[in-house]
């Protein structure tokens, strides 16, 4: 399947995954479910891809883990990014995190040109508001660092999605070392979670939607696609998002939003989506 075609798979999973978690804000605090949708992944990953049958070497090891911080810290400070700011800002402000990989990663100008106009494509989409109220300063640091994790999370993937133990292998790996390293700082609010089996089988599918199914994904496109190319990909998800909202919820885009659309989509086309690596099959555990 081509690589555009997985990123909106992956897109239409998780904007399922963020309408599940609505519900939860206003029970459980946004950095802990967070790391809920990080834990309970990485127990699913676990359990399907078995890591300890795979001969990990101590360098894809030791990337893995760092990986599966790095996103932890992603999804966290995103959340709380978006329980401060407006979620159109938030988007914007990290999507910076792509452009800087696409920037510095680049081999020539259609990747910079490619990045830039998806970085404008993105903000008319996002629909950016600046508010000065006493929130943003929590949501803009949080954003931030969201974003150097988003840059991070891309170099880092690609090492982790070109390893010989397969990428959804050393995914599951790094899924169960965030969730441990973050769990002495956020697991204390799960409480609630425990209590309710309801609100517990919701959070199961905001992991599988939000988190298994699309960084699965992602680690697919990660092993053929170079990390310029995927950060001009990941400018697809509020261009999904957009489109979804048309089809499913009649908000039709109207101008700049249809201008971001085709910006977006001109600069998939711009950075030769044809020159994508050949692609590498996932290793098998072994028997």
């Amino acid at each position: 399947m081509p690589a555009p075609l997985l990123f909106i798979l992956s897109g239409l999973t998780q904007y399922l995954g963020a309408a599940l978690a609505v519900g939860i804000f206003g029970t459980v605090a946004a950095a802990t479910v967070a790391w809920l949708r990080i834990a309970v992944a990485a127990v699913v990953l676990v359990l399907w891809r078995r890591p300890w049958r795979s001969r990990f070497t101590r360098q894809d090891l030791r990337t893995a883990v760092v990986f599966g911080v790095v996103l932890g810290v992603m999804n966290v400070a995103f959340y709380i990014a978006i329980d401060h700011l407006p979620l159109g800002t938030a988007v914007s402000i990290e999507f910076l995190g792509p452009v800087a990989v696409a920037a510095f990663t680049g081999r020539g100008w259609r990747d910079r040109v490619g990045i830039a106009i998806a970085a404008i494509g993105v903000v008319l989409l996002a629909g950016v508001s600046l508010d000065t109220g006493p929130d943003a300063v929590i949501g803009l640091v949080a954003i931030s660092v969201a974003a150097a994790c988003w840059a991070a999370y891309i170099l880092l993937g690609r090492r982790v999605a070109r390893a010989a133990t397969g990428g959804i292998t050393g995914l599951s790996v790094a899924m169960a070392a965030g969730a441990v390293v973050l769990a002495p700082f956020l697991a204390w609010g799960a409480g609630p979670v425990l209590r309710d089996p309801q609100l517990a089988a919701l959070v199961v599918g905001i992991a599988v939607c939000s988190s298994v199914i699309p960084y699965a994904l992602e680690q697919l496109v990660l092993r053929r696609v170079r990390a310029a190319t995927f950060a001009v990909l990941l400018a697809m998800l509020p261009a999904t998002a957009a489109v979804i909202g048309a089809v499913m919820l009649q908000q039709v885009p109207h101008g700049l939003e249809v201008v971001g659309l085709l910006l977006v989509s001109g600069a998939i086309v711009l950075t030769g989506l044809d020159r994508e690596e050949p692609p590498t099959d996932e290793a098998p555990p072994p028997a």
